[in-house]
């Protein structure tokens, strides 16, 4: 009896070392994974697996050359060393994690129409759009976009 105690117990505490030995990804659903069209509907945003992580890239523009026909860069970003990249294939949200289904954090989102960079909070919501909360110290101070799935 004591060696069948034993067992059960020895299975438990394996089976709890494992749950928190598991690697990110198992967690962390890839939900939000995919194409998206932000609100402007000007562009389409990838949203990938990045390491232990969720970023997220620019797919496509509407308009990807400027009015001399040459691709758009990052004209507006406080780093003068990134004035010049191109913005089509640009990281725009980098560093997000999950604990919860549908929940990221931890996260920054670029903005290259004002070249700054906000802290993030990524929501997928019950409708399937995805909630995006820019913002600068406190999430009570910033700006929500609500994203929906691209079709393409």
């Amino acid at each position: 009896m004591m060696a069948l105690a034993r067992f059960w117990i020895l299975g438990i505490m394996a089976t709890i070392i494992l749950a928190g030995a598991a690697p990110r990804d198992v967690w962390a659903q890839p939900d939000v994974i995919g194409r998206w069209v932000p609100a402007e509907q000007d562009s389409i945003i990838e949203l990938y697996q990045c390491g232990d992580e969720m970023c997220g890239r620019i797919l496509t523009l509407d308009e990807p050359l400027d009015d001399s026909g040459k691709a758009k860069v990052d004209r507006n970003n406080r780093d003068e060393s990134l004035r010049g990249r191109p913005i089509l294939g640009m990281d725009l949200l980098t560093g997000f994690s999950s604990k919860k289904a549908g929940s990221y954090r931890g996260g920054r989102i670029y903005n290259p129409r004002d070249g700054k960079l906000y802290k993030a909070i990524l929501s997928l919501l019950d409708d399937g759009t995805l909630k995006i909360r820019g913002y600068v110290g406190v999430p009570a101070l910033g700006q929500t976009q609500v994203w929906t799935r691209s079709a393409d």
